[in-house]
């Protein structure tokens, strides 16, 4: 697969020209991270499908987040292999949001994973101070590289991930800066597909 360094389109095959927004000599290579050395072969167990009556409702299992607002907003809960972005203007309460959202789900005995991009984990922890927080299940992990994170995540196999933000981080693999729309799209992507 290629993607353009330029607007995040993704092709098949390189050409000199992107033939979504028209850049020359935009497009790079990029080699999926996240299959390890496994390639997809016809051996390969695939899971069946299931019609929508075969799915057991006992499964689906809504964890409360302990805000009821946000609750109210994820359709009453968050789900197992769910993917959220929060947005807003800086300095609304993003990261404090998160951070509160953390707490909770930590003290229902789920291990959370809070990874910054931004801040230092002094940083956090006086946010925490503040905001009276305190769990041994909520882990802080300061990166913004996504190959490092996702080893971290590999290694933790936490319940829950927090990425703060998805404009921090970036793939080692490309060529573009934190935040430029290549970066964004992949990297969401294989967050994406890390938590399905």
């Amino acid at each position: 697969m290629f993607v353009c360094k330029e607007c995040g389109a993704e092709v098949s095959k390189w050409t000199g020209k992107c033939p979504v927004c028209g850049s020359w000599n935009s497009l790079v290579e990029f080699k999926d991270i996240i299959k390890d050395k496994k390639h997809f072969s016809l051996n390969e167990t695939i899971k069946k499908t299931e019609t929508i009556n075969e799915i057991d409702e006992k499964n689906l299992k809504k964890i409360s987040t302990g805000i009821s607002e946000l609750d109210v907003t994820l359709g009453g809960g968050i789900v197992a292999g769910m993917v959220v972005l929060i947005g807003g203007e800086p300095g609304i309460g993003k990261s404090t949001l998160l951070l509160q959202l953390s707490r909770n789900l930590s003290l229902k005995n789920k291990k959370v994973l809070y990874v910054s991009g931004e801040e230092s984990k002094k940083q956090i922890k006086m946010r925490a101070n503040r905001l009276g927080i305190k769990s041994d299940r909520l882990y802080l992990y300061c990166d913004n590289q996504v190959e490092r994170i996702l080893k971290i995540v590999e290694t933790e196999e936490p319940d829950f991930v927090v990425i703060d933000s998805i404009q921090s981080v970036y793939l080692e693999a490309l060529d573009n800066v934190p935040g430029s729309v290549t970066q964004l799209r992949v990297t969401t992507a294989i967050f994406t597909r890390l938590a399905k």
